[in-house]
């Protein structure tokens, strides 16, 4: 399934510094890959309501090494099961952001003063972040990675590699 990636819109959801895999999906849930069923438990040690209250479409917003911890897929996941459709931070622990591209979900660093509730617009062309009081600038994705997260993942990405060649 392709996915337009290049003008993203949603509400921000504001999480802090140094949010790790275990605080995204806690331990304990980890007996399923289902994004949907993982979704429901999303940050509940340190911010129990969020799940609940995230919409579809809605971008999280955070601080410095986001997704730090462990190297497991589940986070990603579980993101996606929220329907977030994309995380801005300021910096990612390197696993996170190459599970989240693998995986089909745009990851961008930047700094963003917005406060939560904030609708951003995201031109992953240009490189550019809009919202009513101001802007940033992000650096694109070279276009190889940008078919990855395109496809919708990197095994879609490779499955329409091998369909081309036939």
């Amino acid at each position: 399934m392709k996915l337009s990636n290049d003008l993203i819109s949603g509400k921000i959801w504001r999480l802090g510094d140094n949010v790790d895999t275990d605080q995204i999906i806690p331990a304990k849930y980890l007996v399923t890959s289902d994004p949907d069923k993982l979704a429901m438990h999303f940050m509940e040690n340190t911010h129990p309501e969020l799940a609940k209250s995230i919409g579809k479409g809605d971008i999280i917003v955070a601080g410095r090494n986001f997704g730090c911890g462990s190297s497991r897929e589940h986070a990603v996941k579980t993101i996606q099961g929220c329907g977030i459709r994309l995380v801005i931070a300021e910096s990612f622990a390197r696993i996170f952001f190459r599970n989240s591209i693998n995986l089909g979900l745009p990851v961008i660093e930047a700094k963003i003063e917005a406060p939560e509730g904030t609708v951003l617009n995201v031109d992953m062309e240009k490189g550019r972040i809009h919202w009513d009081s101001g802007e940033s600038e992000f650096q694109k994705y070279p276009p190889f990675l940008k078919k990855i997260v395109d496809s919708g993942s990197i095994i879609n990405y490779a499955k329409e590699g091998l369909i081309r060649q036939k």
